[in-house]
């Protein structure tokens, strides 16, 4: 091969490097946006919920559901829709329209967020495929991640259906199963997010299977702390029992186990379902605390040693807007700055995980694919 054409082979290459390099960039802001659409959502949802307005829309229409009432004959029919579900026949009963129309709007939001992040994803996605932009590898994980979605919107209308007819509210158990699932699609995302551009990276392992193992752990308490937020929310049981570090004068109350069969306490007593987050508050504290300081002491890759004394700080905020939220019988604007502490906390435990299981191609390997 000649020099000259040895040097144009190099620039093009060079050239599809830096492409390459634009690529992931776009395609994380695309994600990145997303992400912060998700955080968005899964916050109206919660504002939903404390403000007692996700029942307020009875019917589910994907398409023409996204233009609410333009008329007061609109508005009318849906609130005359409203007043036949058991939530206003028995805690509802005299409440005006415009009064309708404020929680009416609280869950209009939400559904319209799930429908702006259909659009936000479609739209770039079919642009970004057909300009080339996403791999063959990136593409199912893509497309897992719409499948994913559309079935969060299922699952959403799934668990207003409880409320419709024989309940006053949803179903914890769904409730908590919308939640978890918003949280995994998030993590979806972000892992995404994460994972672009990795193959081009040098050799470095940044963790140990032990921290691996134990970021793990970690993540794991914190998503079952957000799945026992939303059994709190499912049955406000943060509007009870506003007193810490004690509950009822002790820090394990009697009436733990009222219900019966046992396991139904877990679930459906809401004295045992507050105490159970609290516990696992404090049980996600110790785990951070731990891990942050067995790091320190192994003298692990400091990008490690810095998430985990990160998190370590997150997690104890976290647990105090929790009980400042307590304390003061959970008011909707500290109510959603918990949740939204919730989130930041998950991110940063994933990412975590992320930098204690990456691996890198030795940079032998890599020297000897470029040169391929």
């Amino acid at each position: 091969m000649s020099s000259t054409a040895a040097e144009s082979l190099i620039a093009s290459r060079a050239g599809q490097a830096r492409m390459d390099g634009r690529h992931v960039r776009v395609l994380r802001l695309w994600l990145g946006a997303l992400a912060l659409l998700i955080v968005a959502m899964i916050l109206v949802g919660g504002a939903t919920r404390l403000t007692d307005s996700g029942l307020s829309i009875t019917e589910w229409k994907p398409v023409t559901g996204a233009v609410p009432p333009m008329s007061d004959s609109a508005w009318q029919e849906a609130f005359d829709a409203y007043q036949k579900i058991p939530e206003y026949l028995e805690l509802k009963r005299g409440m005006s329209l415009d009064e309708f129309k404020t929680i009416y709007w609280w869950e209009w939001g939400h559904r319209f967020l799930g429908r702006l992040i259909g659009v936000v994803f479609l739209v770039p996605f079919l642009a970004f495929w057909f300009a080339g932009y996403i791999s063959r590898a990136l593409l199912p994980r893509l497309l897992g991640l719409f499948v994913l979605g559309g079935l969060q919107g299922a699952l959403g209308w799934y668990m207003v259906k409880s409320g419709l007819v024989a309940r006053v509210d949803v179903s914890q158990y769904r409730l908590t199963a919308h939640l978890g699932v918003a949280v995994a699609i998030l993590g979806y995302t972000l892992w995404l997010i994460f994972d672009l551009g990795r193959e081009s990276k040098g050799a470095t392992r940044s963790g140990t299977s032990a921290a691996a193992w134990v970021a793990g752990v970690v993540l794991a308490l914190i998503y079952l702390q957000i799945l026992a937020g939303g059994l709190v929310a499912g049955m406000d049981a943060g509007f009870g029992y506003n007193t810490w570090p004690l509950i009822n004068g002790a820090f394990v109350p009697s009436g733990l186990g009222e219900a019966s069969p046992w396991y139904l306490n877990l679930f459906e007593n809401p004295l045992t379902v507050q105490f159970d987050h609290r516990v696992l508050g404090y049980a996600v504290v110790l785990a951070t605390i731990l891990q942050s300081g067995w790091l320190a002491a192994r003298r692990g890759a400091p990008e490690l040693i810095t998430s985990g004394f990160i998190l370590m700080c997150l997690a104890l905020l976290q647990a105090t807007v929790g009980v400042w939220t307590l304390l003061l019988g959970v008011p909707i604007g500290l109510g959603l700055a918990h949740q939204a502490g919730a989130m930041v906390l998950f991110a940063t435990a994933l990412y975590h995980l992320w930098l204690s299981l990456e691996r890198r191609a030795p940079a032998g390997r890599t020297q000897a694919a470029a040169s391929a």
